[in-house]
Formats: structure tokens, C-alpha cells, sequence
């Protein structure tokens, strides 16, 4: 009877130490945040910024759920096991998501590069065809200055382009296609007006 005492306390001490001295998940904390910093590289922070903002906040809660264990004299990480791998999963399955969504907005740049180059030719020939004559000179010089700092601003939506900076470069090249539009638009109303003074 004596013996199975011994026996029984030891037990309960060994169980007692295990679960005091239970072994933090430093490895699972380190593979989340290795998940979550690929997946930042990968472009979340651009194109899958509510994903990445979640799985930070997941990151933080399943820190705090290893700090609080780590205080307690019966630690028990299992919970936190399980958010750590879940940010993981998470983040690894966001990967080609960014791909996907990265790769949509490098056709929406393109597109909207064509469409400002477009428009700015077409700008650059009307203000070649721009009516000569009394009071005109300084608005065409205006718009010629204009056109000079389009022509710079299409080299910078390539540069956006080149750096992978798609979001970036579709807004400048969206810029550029309503400057020269409305360069386009003052200059076919002069060459309106001046037909219709010659009718």
C-alpha cells in the first residue's frame, strides 16, 4: 500500500512538472511570422491589405495567448498551437491570391497606360492644329508647356510599372488621361468657334 502511494505521488509529481515546465511554441511562432513576412513580400501590403491587417491582429492574439500560458504555473499551449498554425495555413494560402489579384492590376496599368498615351497623342495633334490668332499664342504655349510635363509623367507610369508599382502606375496613367482630355476638349471648342465665325 505503501508502494502504490510512492508510486501515485511520483506520477503526480511528473505530471505536475510536465505541465508546469510545458515548452513554449517558439518554433510555431517563428513559422507564422516567416508565413506572414512572405506573404508581405509577395505584395500583401498592396493587394491584400484586410487579409494581411487580420492575420497581424491573429499574430498578436496568438502572441498574447503564449505570454498569458508562459505566467501560468500549468501551461498549457495547445490554443495557441492552433492559432499559430491556422496564421500560417492562412498566410501560405494567400500567396496565390496576391498573384492573381497582382497580376489584374498589372493589365489594369497597362491598359490605362495605353489610354493616356492615346490620349496625349491625340492631344499633341490638336494643339498643332490649335486656330492661330489674336490672344491664342499664350494659351498655346500653355499647352504645349502642359503636354512637356504629360510627356514626362508617361516616362514615370512606366518607371511604376517597371517597379512592379501597378496601383501606382494606373493612377498617374488616369491623371494623365483626364490632363490631356481636357487639353483635347478646350481646343476642338476653339476650332468650333472658329468655324462657326467663318460660317
Amino acid at each position: 500500500m505503501k508502494n502504490l502511494f510512492r508510486v501515485f505521488t511520483l506520477v503526480a509529481l511528473f505530471a505536475f512538472l510536465f505541465a508546469a515546465c510545458a515548452k513554449q511554441p517558439t518554433q510555431d511562432l517563428e513559422s507564422a511570422k516567416a508565413a506572414l513576412e512572405t506573404a508581405t513580400k509577395a505584395g500583401a501590403d498592396i493587394y491584400a491589405k484586410d487579409e494581411l491587417k487580420k492575420l497581424n491582429d491573429d499574430l498578436t492574439a496568438a502572441t498574447d495567448e503564449v505570454n498569458a500560458q508562459g505566467k501560468k504555473l500549468f501551461k498549457k499551449f495547445g490554443k495557441a498551437k492552433e492559432m499559430l498554425a491556422k496564421i500560417k495555413t492562412d498566410a501560405d494560402a494567400l500567396l496565390p491570391v496576391i498573384a492573381t489579384r497582382k497580376e489584374e492590376a498589372k493589365n489594369n496599368a497597362l491598359t490605362a497606360q495605353n489610354e493616356a498615351k492615346a490620349a496625349f497623342e491625340e492631344a499633341k495633334a490638336l494643339v498643332a492644329k490649335a486656330p492661330r490668332g489674336k490672344g491664342t499664342a499664350a494659351d498655346i504655349e500653355a499647352f504645349k508647356a502642359d503636354l512637356k510635363a504629360l510627356e514626362a509623367s508617361l516616362t514615370e507610369v512606366q518607371q511604376a510599372i517597371d517597379g512592379e508599382n501597378y496601383p501606382g502606375a494606373s493612377d498617374k496613367a488616369n491623371a494623365i488621361k483626364e490632363k490631356a482630355a481636357g487639353i483635347s476638349d478646350q481646343i476642338k471648342k476653339a476650332i468650333a468657334k472658329v468655324k462657326g465665325i467663318k460660317k
